[in-house]
């Protein structure tokens, strides 16, 4: 009985051992302690479906139309049709305030033409995004780093148009999306980056806010997720948003720290393989993968919020727009369908409202939050302040 009781025992620890390392093979075993035992617990999980909430959705897209090297007159016609069907699709979906849904296009500083940003920005001046940074770079220093993103930010609003003032300062500011996903030089072979100081660098050059995370199932994945979060600078280390101080109502953010905005992240146990290994939910719109209620519902379980404010949910999903395949998914019927789920749902339950907004506002919200500005205060005046090329707003 003895040897049975043995041998038992070595085949459970076996397959307790193949199980970790199936997980660690997709790295979720950086995450996936930090989902079942958040450092922060939601203090008031409500069920959504029957209680008062308003949820902030913003599609953040690492918009590459020369992806892959493509040549210039073929990305041109990519982001044409972007210009002209975004609005042909769209334009009678609304959200509860009767906004259009609004895409913010992360452009990155490693592509720029004029001639993709002068046709962007026709489709954000009328009313259906926003354009903000993203950057790939190799091996680079923070010397090169603030060259890049300083001479890039002047670009979009001296030349461009894009882009807002702080009041108090009067700099510029930009939100911010990391190539690659290797923020702050957190690739495990240091690929992709170069430089541990980035935090510093980002705040340095007017950076609101960072969009980069998730990055599941990439190696760069840390272990804090579904947070909204300040982060600030570790000397002499890599990864220094691998933890920091939650947004939370009535607290000050810390001094020289940088807000995180991430997406959802969480167990997919629905689509799990053999029953056993989740697949994992990211907030990653693609061909595969587009958006639909049952997603919908895991970036709802995911309850990004800032502390105090449960009835204010943020979920900020990404993509890449420009990819073959995924610009069929984005500017295609799946992507009509999900906006119109969203509305017949909001038309059977009043206490749920969904609004539309860009990534600056998503930044913006989390400010008023943190002071308990009221919903319908802290959304009439980020449209009141949302021209581009002008001042950021006043909170």
């Amino acid at each position: 009985m003895t040897t049975y009781l043995i041998i038992g025992l070595c085949l459970l620890l076996m397959l307790l051992g193949l199980y970790a390392y199936a997980l660690k093979l997709r790295h979720m075993d950086r995450w996936m302690g930090s989902y079942y035992f958040p450092i922060d617990p939601p203090r008031e999980n409500r069920d959504w479906r029957n209680s008062p909430v308003d949820v902030f959705l913003a599609i953040c897209d690492h918009y590459e139309p020369q992806r892959d090297h493509l040549p210039k007159q073929e990305a041109i016609k990519l982001v044409e049709r972007w210009v002209a069907d975004y609005p042909r699709l769209f334009e009678h979906c609304r959200d509860s305030q009767g906004r259009v849904p609004q895409h913010t296009f992360f452009f990155p500083q490693d592509e720029y033409q004029p001639e993709y940003l002068d046709l962007l920005k026709t489709l954000c001046d009328a009313g259906f995004g926003d354009i903000d940074i993203h950057l790939h770079h190799e091996h680079d220093t923070a010397e090169g780093l603030r060259e890049k993103l300083s001479v890039f930010r002047d670009i979009l609003f001296q030349r461009h148009g894009c882009l807002r003032r702080d009041p108090a300062t009067g700099e510029i500011v930009y939100g911010f999306i990391h190539g690659n996903w290797a923020l702050c030089n957190s690739h495990p072979q240091k690929h992709f980056c170069g430089v541990n100081e980035e935090l510093n660098v980002l705040l340095e050059t007017g950076c609101y806010a960072d969009f980069t995370m998730p990055s599941a199932p990439s190696s760069t994945q840390i272990a804090t997720i579904n947070s909204i979060y300040y982060a600030w600078d570790r000397p002499g280390r890599s990864a220094s948003h691998q933890s920091g101080q939650r947004a939370a109502f009535g607290r000050t953010p810390p001094p020289n720290s940088l807000l995180m905005i991430q997406g959802p992240l969480v167990p997919d146990w629905k689509r799990a393989k053999w029953g056993i290994f989740p697949r994992i939910e990211n907030g990653d719109l693609h061909h595969r993968r587009p958006a639909t209620w049952d997603r919908f519902e895991l970036w709802m379980q995911a309850h990004v919020h800032v502390l105090g404010r449960p009835d204010w949910r943020f979920i900020k999903l990404h993509t890449h727009g420009c990819k073959p395949g995924n610009i069929d998914t984005l500017l295609g019927p799946e992507m009509v369908a999900f906006h119109e789920q969203l509305a017949t749902f909001a038309a059977s339950h009043p206490q749920f409202r969904y609004h539309y907004v860009t990534a600056w506002e998503m930044a913006q919200l989390v400010k008023l939050a943190e002071i308990g500005v009221p919903t319908a205060t802290a959304l009439e005046r980020i449209r009141t302040h949302a021209t581009r090329n002008s001042s950021s707003l006043p909170v």
